[in-house]
């Protein structure tokens, strides 16, 4: 499993699961593609954040690409 907390491992074009900030505690994720990568530290402890092609913001959990 590529990890979703470095964001080498972060590209645009990527389909990836994320997790929006409403709903961090119940840990919905939401799929989607890479449209730009918000985060611009080399890593982040709950995933760096991105904006997907729908336009929905939320930090990278899981990688399927």
């Amino acid at each position: 499993m590529v990890d979703g907390r470095q964001r080498k491992n972060i590209k645009i074009g990527l389909f990836v699961e994320i997790v929006q900030k409403p709903h961090q505690r119940t840990g919905k994720l939401t799929e989607g593609v890479i449209a730009k990568i918000l985060t611009s530290s080399v890593s982040h402890p709950h995933g760096i954040k991105v904006r997907l092609e729908s336009g929905i913001v939320g930090r990278v959990k899981n990688i399927l690409d």
